[in-house]
């Protein structure tokens, strides 16, 4: 969350398999829903309902995969 607010971005966290997403950021452009995972990408079955998953023109959807020692995320957009 620390990093899409340093880019400007309201957070709200609804991690811990509450939700589709973990984080929902929010800028006066775009609204971002990010799945968050760390050493490894969603299952195949997960990513395939995120990539289905529709949604508005300026909404984007991303996942962070936090590995090991590396100080940013890997990001993928779907």
């Amino acid at each position: 969350m620390a990093l899409l607010e340093s880019a400007g971005y309201a957070c709200t966290r609804a991690a811990a398999s509450l939700g589709m997403f973990d984080i929902i950021g929010i800028s006066s452009k775009d609204v971002l829903l990010v799945q968050v995972k760390s050493n490894r990408q969603p299952p195949p079955h997960e990513m395939e309902t995120l990539t289905n998953f529709k949604v508005p023109a300026n909404c984007r959807k991303l996942v962070h995969i936090w590995v090991d020692y590396e100080r940013m995320p890997r990001v993928k957009e779907l």
